[in-house]
């Protein structure tokens, strides 16, 4: 299992990493990126925080 987590005070807004995310589980909340699925459909394929410019964006295997 993994565990998403968003810094949103680095959030540029960008919404890239909710676009690339295959698990659907981030997505665009009030103009920034937030876990917005369940963990449990995390891939850890890390592609959620590759895309992401500002760094925003950490995974962490359980």
């Amino acid at each position: 299992m993994y565990l998403v987590q968003v810094d949103r005070d680095k959030c540029e807004g960008c919404g890239e990493c909710a676009e690339a995310c295959p698990g659907s589980v981030l997505g665009m909340v009030d103009g920034k990126a937030e876990v917005v699925g369940s963990n449990d459909d995390c891939l850890g394929c890390e592609t959620c925080v590759t895309v992401c410019p500002s760094g925003a964006v950490t995974l962490q295997e359980l």
